[in-house]
């Protein structure tokens, strides 16, 4: 079974109503896989626009996450991913984790990630 790390713009989509992205998501919850990066929790529930309401649906849905941390590893590959690529900041911390952990990562944002070679991206919405 492949296993996935899931990008913010997919639980977004979750969160807006996508079919798409709540199918995915489903499905790696009764899998307990649904795995994501520190980094992905911090741009998903920091969005200044969330209601009260939407905030606690959005956290009751990362508490069902396996939550990944920036450790020296994940640090040092990001170092290197930016030094390498255009990526930004937190797509770095993203894909690194992807990567050492041996995820493939789901994402819509596909362009975003096309500089990493050693990266595996699955787009849920294709």
């Amino acid at each position: 079974m492949t296993e996935y790390l899931t990008d913010t713009n997919i639980l977004i989509y979750h969160t807006k109503g996508s079919q798409f992205a709540t199918d995915f998501i489903d499905n790696l919850i009764t899998q307990q896989a649904f795995n994501i990066s520190i980094l992905t929790k911090i741009e998903f529930l920091g969005w200044n626009k969330h209601t009260p309401d939407g905030f606690e649906k959005c956290r009751q849905l990362i508490e069902l996450a396996n939550i990944y941390p920036v450790n020296e590893d994940v640090a040092e590959k990001a170092i290197d991913l930016r030094r390498r690529t255009n990526l930004k900041l937190a797509d770095a911390v993203i894909a690194s984790t992807a990567i050492l952990n041996g995820f493939m990562l789901a994402t819509r944002n596909v362009d975003d990630y096309k500089t990493v070679k050693d990266l595996g991206i699955f787009n849920p919405f294709k």
